[in-house]
């Protein structure tokens, strides 16, 4: 009920909100309010009278824009003559296509908050959060891809978007690379409209859209139409129709392209911010640039895209910018000069080189190498290599390439790996890339992503984190991992219902104590593992015990509805969930997961989980049984018919584990049919199979082969029946060998293994495998007479149905047999149950039915007056005793299937009659009122409407409708003979007065229509019905045998009448002695704990064959082989067009080869001559070589090679720290000062923050410092303090953590300026003292004994540092000094104190690999490491 009215209150929000208006009218009231577009407010005439300098023309401009009193005598300026104002273009874009593709577009000026636009994304537009974010530039403008490197990026893109749930961000435009991305997203439109969407986000200028005054509606367009007019759209563009949705950016222009590129990368940097899927994820969303073509701009993307930690895949062959990368991707640094790159631009942009100049080529040579470098965020898709496979692996392989760059290896970030492998669902990925022998994984580690797999629905993922090393025994060990699972458990029946019973749980609870129900509040209901335990149990029956033992309460929050229930801990105590000295609490976490997967009808987990299961025949059984039970509960039909899909599979599975096993061992597999299951509710599979209705379960042979061998009880199942029955008679025969017993076969078999033994023994001469087989094997003796006889007569196939001697004595031992039948519960179902099972068997009804007429009948005959009426009750209580007679053939495979038939056929005919009782009394009652006037006898009334209706069908024709046959003394003139019907109405003269031709027509018809039509309709439903079940008839007959064999086996062993002397015993034995039962152990017996241990062994041994078999038959079907022909066949297609692509590139590769050795060969000739001339050999005509370029000479090339190791780096960053200039680049080769670079043109730069300098002018002082690494772009004293040298000092202070000396550690300060943690030092002022920095993170004291201790240090690093503050004339040298304290010293209690009163600004760390330091402390600290002989 709460749960109703809690529905019924939230329902009509949900309407509200659902309704397309209300949508409509709560997007346009946020975008109004968050949204807004820039506009010009000054109009000044440009190129064209009526054109504003903004581009837009002056009709378009606002009244107060043409003539501004506010602006007055100034100049057009786009920061301060443009103004935001709510936006008037937002809402849903229809292009008009095929199709009538719909998007949603908004207009966006370039200052709105990247936090807004998520906001507009994912709220008001419903997108889900992605996964990743693949950013797609390149080139603009239109340029071709061959047709292999097109298929391969469309179903590259489309497959990672659409396996991870990514959100594809590009221009948006109907040009270039945008256009092919919005052709990848509408060639999977059209082959997967049933998939989900693909979302592909175009980020365009609104001032370069054409045609865009159609998006424009103060209210919003919904939708707006759209025409994409490539032919009219000049200078402008046109958006994509492919793209679903859109950002419009405006700063107020028009025809200005690049607008949106600031707020796209904010837009990128913001999202790549946010937390993967949940809160608690502790990695943010990655972002991806993939690059196709482009140009100059394209690099400028691609360089600062790195330089912000975003991994970028180029696709070599795509053209321009793309392939130059490509190109010399994979050339060492020092063959990437300015030469080649001149080489390579001039290749791949054609006509575009000629507008490049010089400068130019030497700052993209810069970037280029810089790119290089960046080895780790660089991808290059080549399409002619095999190990890449499609584009999707290249991407996420570059993901997962860039994570692993973090300076904390180890398993963090293996971990962060495996976290987005899961998120994006790519198995594939995490088998090749994650799991190698490179990461060592134990199963602890592995627990949140066994939970994450489980939770998202990622059967491969499970199935992979079990294949290396996942313990499922460990992962299920606590008991908050499974109430967790549970808590997460999706929208179904099973919540519904398992919410309903805490509810219910709870208010009883609450009523029991006397406690007012609470407000209600985020604390939710307490629940507990018994709750899932008695739901559980509902579902499986009551016959079965609970699966889960009491345990501690938890708190399921029912604050929302159903669909939403979660759990929390209740701060009530810690108890284990699985106790191991619990005996009612035997654990299989197999059993748990699958249980827990079935109960959310999860095929794909709940196969896994199965293959796990201990118990694996009684967890399919189990399975089929809960299904069917949710299947009946449930309400959605396509949910329902799912589950008995399910139930069936796991039928089959039970199936053929039983059948694998039967063929192997038939009495093993006999004992797994009976044999309690202690994971399942300590019922039988034989029970489970029988209350989940699995028809063909129970028609196995071996489970007929048993229930045939219970029937016959201690009787061999080969003895003919007609020997059973003249020992009967003659039962002395039985000490004749005339009947074989059970206990006779054993012995036999048993005497022929050990001839057999004896034969091994006499070959071999071993008797070791006599005596192991004779350890702990009880000896069997043979029945004595007495038992063969108890047997012969106790045998429910031996059970006589003797003659009452007395009638009433045989009648009350009935009634008695039959109250036994419904109190007798050896399952434990429970008297209700009982007593419904009892009633719905239609044999035990006509007992009921048979009994009551008897007693009634008996009752009458005593009677004088009702002698007769008794003995007519007991003439019919003889037909019902006829046909409860007929139970007994139910037992015969002849007669049993043709009696289910036969029942089937009853409901056929009952349902039959309605028809045919339309055609009987319509014809009967126009007759009777057509022929007879007035009779008031009732019996001749039914008589003549309905009785000689019937029997006309079966040929008895009535005679009074025909003048002819009409005879007058066959009828009563006045109705008042009692013997004879009433005449029909008669003339003057004697005859009939009705008319005889529409009797006569009315008789025909009703004849054609009942007896041809009515009649033949039955027979074909009889023969539909009978086609229909005769197939199934053997099952259904095999699945209802049990239950009779289980019947006679269960009654005493004396026949009616003396079985009264079995019930006296029953009663004086329950009642008086209050002695249990005794528990037949045929149908269910407990095992040893030994035996159920080999048991259970050898059923999972049977399981992993008939898994094995499965596997087989699958891989040599039909299907299959078509499959791997195709892939076989796509495969060589693939190869194929691969070589014919690739012939003729390695031709040219190996020409560009060869052009390159001939360069090289030149140059060193060249070298050679120059020599041989400084030492006077100059030739008589020396013809120079011209393969050089300017400023690029042999020394030059020299000198690089020799110097290429000791680069800097980082001092010729092209953007200067803290400022905005930018350096002047410089390629590596043109690093050393000895090489010529005329073109070198530094900007000068000095930090008005920083102090000292040297004497006199900085810029004539200049020229006397020269940094040593080489140049750097810059000159001056940039952000340092002075000209020159400026000297640092590191101090690491090391120590032992404990005595026995295996962990180093050091002592590091927090830098509250970057927020991290750093070596402590600073400007170094003397050699012999340590910074004075040191004293404000030390203290003076502190300080002052330490610097006592310098000269006990080990200078561990002296020279220059590659610092970004470095330039021309100013760089950093650093001294690194390590001191090393003992553990015991009075210096290092100082220190310690000092840590602990410091709150975090002093930490000792251990040396290690994780450190968290830059790049050179972490350089410095190595050296320390090796100093003390550890391993960093």
């Amino acid at each position: 009920m709460w749960l109703l009215v809690f529905r019924s209150a939230v329902r009509p929000s949900k309407h509200l909100s659902a309704s397309p208006s209300f949508q409509r009218c709560a997007i346009t009231s946020w975008t109004r309010e968050n949204l807004h577009k820039r506009e010009c407010c000054f109009f000044e005439k440009g190129v064209r009278e009526d054109v504003c300098r903004c581009g837009y023309l002056k009709t378009d401009h606002v009244d107060e824009a043409i003539k501004p009193e506010d602006f007055t005598g100034e100049y057009w300026d786009k920061h301060k003559h443009v103004r935001e104002v709510p936006t008037d273009a937002f809402g849903d874009i229809s292009f008009g296509d095929l199709g009538q593709k719909t998007g949603k577009y908004a207009r966006v000026s370039t200052d709105a908050s990247p936090e807004i636009l998520y906001e507009l994304l994912t709220e008001q537009w419903k997108l889900s959060p992605p996964n990743l974010l693949i950013s797609v530039t390149g080139g603009a403008k239109n340029f071709f891809l061959k047709a292999r490197l097109k298929n391969m990026f469309n179903r590259g893109l489309i497959k990672v978007a659409q396996t991870t749930g990514a959100w594809i961000l590009t221009g948006g435009t109907h040009t270039g690379v945008m256009k092919h991305v919005g052709q990848a997203v509408r060639d999977h439109a059209l082959s997967n409209s049933m998939q989900g969407q693909i979302v592909a986000i175009g980020v365009a200028t609104w001032g370069i859209i054409h045609n865009r005054d159609a998006l424009v509606h103060s209210e919003g367009c919904f939708p707006a139409h759209y025409e994409t007019d490539i032919k009219g759209q000049g200078r402008l563009s046109c958006l994509d129709n492919n793209h679903t949705h859109f950002l419009l950016v405006d700063d107020g222009t028009q025809g200005h392209y690049g607008v949106e590129i600031e707020l796209r990368s904010r837009l990128e940097k913001y999202i790549s911010g946010k937390r993967l899927g949940n809160k608690e994820s502790g990695v943010t969303i990655p972002v991806v640039c993939v690059v196709l073509d482009g140009g100059p701009g394209t690099l400028n993307t691609i360089y600062n895209a790195m330089l912000n930690g975003t991994p970028c895949v180029i696709l070599e062959g795509s053209g321009r910018i793309a392939d130059v990368i490509a190109q010399v991707a994979g050339l060492p640094l020092a063959r990437v000069t300015i030469a080649l790159i001149h080489q390579l631009m001039k290749k791949f942009f054609g006509q575009e080189y000629e507008n490049f100049t010089h400068l130019k080529i030497i700052e993209w040579t810069k970037k280029i190498q810089d790119i290089i470098r960046m080895s780790h965020w660089l991808t290059i898709f080549r399409i002619s290599e095999d190990d890449h496979g499609d584009v999707d692996v290249a991407i996420l392989q570059a993901l997962l390439k860039a994570s692993r760059t973090s300076e904390t290896l180890g398993i963090e970030s293996w971990k962060r790996q495996l976290e987005l492998a899961i998120a994006w669902n790519r198995v594939d990925i995490a088998e090749t890339e994650i799991f190698t022998e490179e990461s060592q994984w134990k199963s602890s580690d592995l627990h949140w992503a066994m939970f994450s797999a489980l939770v998202g629905n990622k059967p491969q993922f499970v199935s992979l984190l079990l294949e290396n090393g996942v313990s499922l025994r460990d992962f299920l060990q606590d008991e908050d991992t499974l109430c967790e699972l549970y808590k997460q458990l999706p929208s179904g029946i099973f919540l519904r219902k398992l919410a309903k019973r805490v509810h219910s749980s709870c208010r009883r609870r609450r009523k029991a104590l006397r406690i007012r129900p609470r407000a209600r509040s985020g604390q939710g209901e307490p629940i507990s593992m018994t709750h899932v335990s008695d739901e559980v149990r509902h579902l499986l029956g009551s016959f079965t015990h609970a699966l889960y033992p009491p345990s501690m309460s938890y708190h399921f929050d029912v604050s929302t509805e159903a669909t939403s229930v979660s759990l929390s801990k209740s701060p009530t105590g810690s108890q284990s969930l699985f106790r191991e000295d619990d005996a009612d609490a035997q654990r299989d976490p197999g059993r748990d997961l699958f249980l827990w997967a079935v109960i959310q009808n999860n095929k794909q987990l709940a196969e896994i989980a199965w293959e796990l299961c201990r118990d694996c025949m009684s967890a399919a059984l189990a399975a089929s049984k809960i299904l069917k039970t949710m299947a009946e509960e449930g309400s959605d039909a396509d949910e329902a018919e799912a589950m008995r899909e399910l139930a069936n599979h796991y039928e089959k599975h039970a199936i053929g584990v039983f059948s694998e096993s039967h063929n192997s061992d038939e009495e093993r597999a006999r004992k797994l049919l009976v044999r309690v299951s202690p994971f399942w509710g300590k019922t039988t599979c034989l029970r489970l199979a029988l209350e989940a209705d699995d028809k063909s379960f129970v028609a196995q042979s071996g489970v007929q082969a048993l229930l045939t061998q219970i029937w016959c009880g201690e009787l061999s199942v080969d003895n003919p029946v007609w020997r059973v029955l003249i020992c009967m008679v003659f039962f002395p025969l039985i000490y004749t060998g005339f009947l074989v017993f059970r206990r006779d076969e054993v012995l036999h078999r048993e005497a022929e293994k050990k001839e057999e033994i004896k034969t091994m023994e006499k070959v071999t001469g071993s008797t070791l495998r006599t005596n192991s087989r004779s350890l702990g094997v009880k000896r069997l003796k043979p029945l004595s007479s007495w038992y063969r006889l108890v047997h012969l007569y106790s045998s429910p196939q031996a059970t006589p149905s003797a003659g009452e001697l007395l009638l009433y004595i045989w009648l009350l031992s009935l009634v008695c047999e039959e109250v036994r039948q419904l109190f007798y519960d050896p399952d434990g179902f429970g008297f209700h149950k009982k007593a419904r099972m009892y009633i719905n068997e239609l044999w035990n009804i006509l007992d009921v039915l048979s009994i009551l007429l008897f007693i009634i009948g008996l009752a009458f005959r005593l009677t004088t007056e009702l002698f007769y009426a008794g003995k007519i009750l007991l003439c019919i209580d003889f037909v019902v005793f006829c046909l409860r007679f007929m139970a007994i053939f139910t037992i015969s495979r002849t007669l049993g299937p043709k009696i289910i038939i036969v029942r089937r056929m009853m409901t056929d005919m009952f349902f039959f009659m309605f028809l045919l009782s339309i055609w009987v009394v319509a014809y009967g009652v126009a007759k009777q009122g057509i022929l007879i006037h007035n009779d008031n006898r009732l019996e001749w009334i039914f008589r003549g409407a309905v009785y000689e209706p019937y029997l006309t069908i079966f040929g008895n024709f009535p005679t009074n409708i025909d003048y002819a046959a009409f005879d007058l003394d066959s009828c009563s003139m006045n109705g008042t003979d009692p013997l004879k019907p009433k005449c029909p109405v008669l003339n003057e003269n004697q005859t009939p007065a009705f008319p005889e031709w529409l009797t006569i027509t009315m008789l025909c018809v009703y004849l054609l229509f009942a007896n041809i039509l009515l009649l033949n309709l039955l027979i074909a439903i009889f023969n539909f019905t009978f086609q229909t079940v005769q197939d199934n008839t053997d099952r259904i007959w095999k699945f209802q045998r049990y239950e009779l064999i289980k019947e006679y086996h269960s009654r005493p062993t004396a026949p009616p009448p003396f079985i009264i002397f079995s019930h006296f015993y029953l009663f004086i034995r329950s009642m008086a002695l209050c002695r249990p039962p005794v528990m037949s152990k045929e149908f269910k017996s407990e095992l040893p704990q030994m035996e159920e241990e080999e048991l259970l062994s050898w059923e999972a041994l049977m399981k992993d064959r008939y898994l094995l078999s499965t596997q087989q038959e699958q891989s040599q079907s039909m299907e299959r082989r078509i499959l791997d022909t195709s892939q076989k066949v796509t495969t060589i297609t693939d190869r194929l067009e691969r070589e014919e692509e690739t012939g003729s590139a390695a031709v040219m590769q190996r020409m560009a080869r060869l052009e390159e050795q001939v360069v090289q060969s030149a140059k060193a000739l060249q070298w050679i001559m120059d020599s041989l001339k400084c030492q006077g050999f100059a030739g008589k005509e020396a013809q120079p070589l011209t393969l050089t370029t300017t400023d690029e000479s042999p020394d030059t090339l020299r000198n690089a090679s020799e110097k290429e190791d000791g680069f800097h780096v980082n001092a010729r960053q092209l953007h200067y720290p803290n400022s905005k200039l930018t350096r002047f680049p410089v390629p590596d080769e043109k690093v050393p000062w000895e090489v010529s670079f005329s073109s070198y043109m530094p900007v000068y730069y000095a930090s008005e923050d920083s102090g000292d300098h040297v004497d006199g002018s900085e810029s004539e002082a200049v020229g006397n410092y020269r940094n040593p690494g080489g140049r750097t772009g810059i000159r001056g004293r940039g952000a340092l303090s002075h000209l020159g040298p400026n000297r640092n000092a590191d101090l690491v202070l090391t120590r032992m953590r404990d005595s026995e000396r295996s962990v180093l550690e050091y002592l590091v300060v927090w830098d509250e300026r970057h927020g991290t943690l750093a070596l402590p030092g600073g400007p170094l002022e003397s050699p012999d003292h340590l910074p004075v920095a040191l004293k404000k993170s030390m203290g003076k004291l502190l300080y002052e004994k330490i610097n006592a201790k310098v000269s006990e240090g080990t200078k561990v690093l002296e020279g220059y540092v590659d610092d970004c503050r470095n330039t021309d004339n100013a760089w950093l040298e650093i001294t690194v000094l390590n001191i090393h304290l003992d553990r015991t010293s009075q210096l290092m209690v100082d220190i310690n104190s000092m840590v602990a009163s410091s709150r975090g600004a002093l930490q000792w760390r251990e040396v290690s690999g994780k450190t968290r330091l830059g790049s050179n402390q972490r350089d410095s600290l190595r050296q320390v490491a090796e100093l003390h002989n550890r391993k960093f």
